[in-house]
């Protein structure tokens, strides 16, 4: 059965629903099959899945992308938990450009939000042992990796903890501001 896909405001940005079927013993999913989703007009060639498990809530990760030819499409979904997901718009020729969007993801609904190449991308944990799921359309690469400070007042991103009350990894508390990151996405 086809997705139900749903086009969140920024251009490209896609809440993706499928279908569960349900029963008195849980469910069965399909989340991703790919004639199914080519046949929604999301042609995506996936190489590569990463999950990360988030003990605390108030983890943030992010704000992440990898530049060309490195650039990554992602298929994200919560399989425990909660997250508040980010997308920030890096093209430079985009009306949204410097724009965020955020959506709840979680287990209960599993909707997937698909992030194009051109984004930053995040997300803070809302309960704990949380764990993220994610396909990716090209491998990763630590010299093509990049990011924005989560934190950026400049986004006005609505972050559910603030400052001192949310866990970051040192790397991602070094990140600079929007402002202060180079354009390579046009």
């Amino acid at each position: 059965m086809k997705p139900q896909i749903e086009n969140l405001p920024i251009s490209g940005v896609k809440l993706v629903r499928v279908n569960r079927i349900s029963d008195s013993r849980g469910y069965f999913v399909e989340t991703y099959a790919r004639p199914d989703f080519v046949a929604s007009g999301l042609d995506y060639e996936f190489i590569q899945d990463n999950e990360s498990r988030s003990e605390m809530p108030g983890t943030v990760r992010g704000l992440h992308f990898q530049v060309p030819p490195f650039a990554q499409t992602k298929l994200v979904r919560v399989l425990r938990g909660r997250v508040l997901d980010v997308i920030v718009d890096l093209r430079r020729s985009s009306p949204t450009y410097g724009k965020h969007a955020a959506v709840e993801l979680n287990e209960t609904t599993g909707e997937q939000l698909l992030v194009p190449v051109g984004f930053a991308h995040g997300y803070c944990a809302l309960e704990p042992q949380t764990v993220i799921f994610y396909k990716v359309d090209q491998v990763y690469s630590a010299a093509h990796e990049r990011g924005i400070h989560w934190g950026d007042p400049g986004l006005a991103i609505a972050w559910p903890v603030a400052g001192e009350g949310a866990i970051v990894s040192e790397k991602d508390q070094r990140l600079p501001n929007f402002d202060y990151t180079s354009v390579y996405f046009e």
